[in-house]
């Protein structure tokens, strides 16, 4: 599988090194090459400097021949355009969007993007912790 992932940090590395270890081909994609530096020397995939908001940053990633996308950087309306070029555009098969605001989230659900939730993710592990 062919997965292109918008955003280097601590979320992508970790899906980066899982889906790599896996032998997919992962290309990373970030605007700052200091994050690259996160990921493991044993990192086998394509890490490159480019916003996933820019169309010729998205075509040398090679988007158009990716079944996977992840928009995972901390900015919601980068992973929303990201993610919607990927999905509308250049039709990726599967695109996921991380909104950090549940409100956003839930909007953009409602609007065909399949997006993930942090906040509420962890809101919710936290409680099943503390209530068993």
């Amino acid at each position: 599988m062919k997965v292109i992932i918008v955003g280097c940090d601590l979320v992508g590395v970790e899906l980066a090194s899982l889906l790599d270890s896996e032998e997919n081909q992962v290309t990373v994609l970030d605007v700052d090459t200091d994050k690259f530096e996160r990921l493991p020397p044993t990192f086998k995939g394509e890490a490159l400097l480019g916003d996933g908001t820019d169309a010729d940053d998205l075509t040398r990633a090679g988007v158009g021949e990716a079944d996977a996308f992840v928009a995972l950087t901390d900015e919601d309306n980068r992973n929303i355009l990201a993610a919607q070029l990927a999905k509308h555009i250049y039709a990726v098969p599967r695109v996921l969007c991380r909104i950090n605001d549940p409100a956003r989230s839930e909007l953009y659900e409602e609007l065909g993007l399949e997006t993930f939730n942090p906040t509420r993710i962890v809101a919710h592990l936290l409680r099943q912790k503390l209530v068993g």
